[in-house]
């Protein structure tokens, strides 16, 4: 099945952002280009890989935005994935060059979503559809309140 086409454009003059002209959302970017070591036997990205990349957008999103997971943790909070969620569409290649698309999706008490998308960034073809929740924790391993930090970014986002 195919995905709905995925169709960003710039937002705001600012590269870092695109707003998708077919759901009128926005979403951070981020460039990354497949190495040898993502791929497996078949020459194609190792599929577990591509949470490596759902990282890369999120902790550049977060980054972007003025908070990077580091200050977080260093707060004394965590936020670990209790799920993810993911649906292949096209391959990549080794040297293939992606952008990594990410939104802060939902936001709960102790809850938070972030929704990606992969794209080839020469063709614009969708790679894969997932998503990340995680739920913040204290360093004892309790469940807390989201932090003032990471409300930031969600009230923050370009919309």
């Amino acid at each position: 099945m195919r995905p709905k086409p995925f169709i960003p454009e710039v937002f705001n003059n600012d590269v870092r952002y695109v707003k998708d002209r077919t759901e009128g959302l926005v979403w951070h970017r981020c460039k990354n280009r497949t190495l040898y070591a993502d791929t497996d036997r078949s020459q194609i990205v190792y599929h577990a890989n591509h949470m490596r990349f759902f990282e890369l957008g999120r902790a550049s999103l977060m980054r972007d935005s003025g908070c990077s997971y580091r200050e977080i943790e260093e707060s004394g909070l965590i936020y670990p994935i209790i799920e993810v969620g993911i649906k292949y569409y096209s391959p990549l290649y080794y040297d293939d060059v992606m952008w990594v698309h990410t939104h802060p999706a939902k936001l709960e008490r102790v809850r938070i979503q972030f929704d990606y998308i992969i794209t080839h960034a020469d063709s614009n073809n969708i790679v894969c559809k997932g998503f990340t929740r995680h739920c913040a924790i204290n360093s004892s391993g309790t469940p807390v309140a989201i932090d003032e930090k990471t409300l930031q970014i969600w009230k923050t986002f370009p919309k």
